[in-house]
């Protein structure tokens, strides 16, 4: 039987955001609190945060279970379906679509593994408590979130970024603080490439970059400078590709962004 006191002290769980595919949340409960959001486990910070993700392809419902060690309380979250248009671009090196040299193979591998372990980062920050901007001088967007692909004609992955069409050189700036997690060139696919932790792995991204300014360890604020719009790697002009990921799910950063800032770049 519960006493009075732990009545008072019963554990709650509350999530507020964008609560459709591609959409993230921050959730409020006990502080450390174990979540585990559909099947994928995460923790409250000692505010009592925590930030979750629904991917590009989220089922109509997410369910979110919390756990403080004593009490247990789950929710479940309606999330919204959104429609997807399809892209079509042609004019592409078939060896940056398909590659079949060895050698651009095994490139792709040491990518890949690099990437991977930059993505089990679990930063302490909490940048996904902040109002976000654009990481560039909002251009062109010439590529939405989580359109299906026709590359060369051939049926691809569905796009899981942003892309923002700007001169090569343009500053590309931290939309939100964070820790810089992976900074790197020469990319087979990406080019120039950074990752920023934000805090408990959700990741932004920043693709095609024709120069880095930050390093991997780096601790960077709101608007600092990272490096510059490029077209390096599979990229058919200048542009940034601004992509977020959070425990391997894709997200649409562009639903971050508070309009009224973006609107004073």
């Amino acid at each position: 039987m519960l006493t009075a006191a732990l009545l008072a002290a019963a554990l709650t769980l509350t999530c507020q955001g964008d609560l459709t595919q591609g959409g993230v949340a921050v959730c409020t409960t006990a502080p450390g609190a174990e979540l585990n959001v559909d099947g994928v486990a995460t923790r409250a910070d000692g505010q009592g945060y925590a930030v979750i993700g629904f991917d590009r392809d989220a089922p109509a419902s997410s369910h979110i279970v919390a756990r403080d060690g004593v009490q247990e309380t789950a929710i479940d979250l309606p999330i919204t379906p959104r429609v997807w248009d399809i892209q079509r671009i042609d004019g592409l090196p078939q060896q940056t679509v398909t590659p079949t040299d060895p050698a651009v193979q095994a490139r792709i591998a040491r990518d890949t593994k690099a990437k991977t372990a930059a993505l089990t980062s679990r930063a302490t920050g909490e940048g996904f408590l902040e109002r976000w901007a654009w990481p560039v001088a909002r251009g062109r967007i010439s590529g939405a979130f989580g359109n299906a692909r026709v590359l060369n004609g051939v049926s691809g992955r569905p796009h899981y970024g942003v892309d923002i069409a700007d001169p090569i050189g343009t500053r590309v700036r931290a939309p939100a603080s964070g820790v810089v997690t992976f900074a790197r060139t020469g990319l087979h696919y990406e080019g120039g490439l950074i990752f920023i932790d934000h805090g408990q792995g959700l990741t932004s991204m920043y693709l095609h970059l024709s120069k880095i300014a930050v390093q991997e360890g780096q601790q960077v604020n709101a608007g600092a400078y990272l490096g510059d719009v490029g077209a390096t790697g599979r990229a058919t002009g200048p542009h940034v590709c601004w992509r977020l990921k959070w425990r391997g799910r894709n997200l649409d950063p562009s639903l971050l962004v508070d309009e009224s800032l973006a609107a004073a770049q």
